[in-house]
């Protein structure tokens, strides 16, 4: 098992957002956001919203970085991918 982080690409609120995702269970990846201060509320049904400044210290506790073409494709092979269709808003 694998949490990934891709990098910040995504504007919003007037700054970049990555995206954290696990490769296999979402148990593992709310641990690892709690353990890293990474605050419930970004949490988006499949991956949590991080800003840019915690990306480093996201990778240096442990989470791979990788592209996010990568992270799209781990995500969708784990079977933890929310569709966006399938997202109620």
């Amino acid at each position: 098992m694998t949490v990934l982080v891709d990098d910040p690409l995504w504007p919003a609120h007037g700054r970049l957002w990555a995206h954290l995702v696990s490769d296999a269970d979402l148990d593992e990846l709310h641990a690892f956001a709690k353990a890293h201060d990474v605050p419930a509320r970004a949490f988006d049904l499949d991956h949590y919203d991080v800003p840019a400044e915690l990306v480093p210290r996201l990778i240096a506790g442990g989470a791979e970085h990788v592209a996010g073409k990568e992270l799209v494709r781990r995500l969708i092979a784990s079977g933890l991918r929310v569709r966006g269709r399938d997202r109620r808003r």
